[in-house]
């Protein structure tokens, strides 16, 4: 029963105790902030390498597109997609999945005959509808011919090729690592000719510059001949540059140095 008794007492006295001490307790002031990664009293170098690798891209995307003018929208839209299911329809027998066929853009905007004076008032000519689509093509060689069976189903615009690369992370690691030596070699140079030893790496950053795809044409209208259909249209793709920048600060060694011309 002693025992029984006493326990409540003990945690009421303990419980006291803590609520004191918390009152008591001072305000904790926020902790300092972090000291910067470099010391700035430190004898540092600063030097700065930029990686370059070439390569050959390996897709391209051919922008496509059906216009259509008809004297009222309706009539337009109509006719368009006709004339772009039968385009769809041509890339995915030549063995394009629909999956890689993409729409772009779609529009339907009104449009004005010339005005012969200024104060006549326009006189409307009809509706002008577009529909724009993206085809992811994996095979280079197949660009030209996949241009050829898109305008010969009906497209009567394309507005882009451009080509790119299917895992650019691979090649920015490549030009990250040419930068990181570049930049290794440029501050050896410079310590060497200053008479001063290189220390541990203090801080690195780095900016990376994704591969954009590259436009073989920025954009072309065609119509195709049909004493030309036995032609292929002739794509080169260029070679793509992709670019890694790096910023390396090196501690600089109080001990002596290699010297000048050593």
């Amino acid at each position: 029963m002693l025992v029984t008794r006493t326990a409540p007492l003990l945690v009421l006295l303990l419980s006291g105790t803590l609520s004191w001490g918390a009152q008591a307790q001072p305000r904790v002031a926020p902790p300092p902030p972090p000291p910067p990664l470099v010391n700035p009293q430190e004898r540092t170098l600063r030097v700065e390498g930029l990686g370059e690798v070439k390569v050959a891209p390996d897709e391209a995307f051919i922008d496509v597109a059906v216009e259509t003018l008809a004297p009222t929208a309706k009539a337009a839209a109509e006719e368009n997609a006709r004339k772009m299911e039968k385009v769809i329809t041509a890339l995915v027998q030549a063995g394009i999945p629909r999956k890689e066929i993409e729409t772009r853009n779609f529009s339907v905007f009104p449009e004005y005959q010339p005005q012969p004076r200024p104060e006549e008032a326009p006189k409307l000519r009809g509706y002008r509808v577009s529909n724009q689509v993206e085809v992811h093509v994996r095979e280079l060689s197949r660009v030209g011919t996949l241009l050829d069976t898109a305008l010969g189903a009906g497209a009567n615009r394309v507005d882009a090729v451009r080509f790119g690369l299917s895992k650019p992370e691979v090649v920015q690691g490549d030009a990250l690592r040419n930068a990181v030596e570049r930049a290794r070699q440029s501050a050896q140079v410079l310590a060497t000719a200053l008479g001063v030893k290189l220390g541990p790496v203090l801080d690195a950053s780095t900016v990376s510059e994704p591969p954009r795809p590259f436009p073989a044409m920025a954009r072309l209208e065609m119509a195709r001949a049909g004493s030309a259909a036995d032609v292929t249209t002739p794509i080169q793709p260029e070679e793509q540059t992709v670019t890694a920048r790096v910023t390396l600060i090196f501690a600089i060694d109080p001990g002596p140095g290699p010297g000048p011309g050593r």
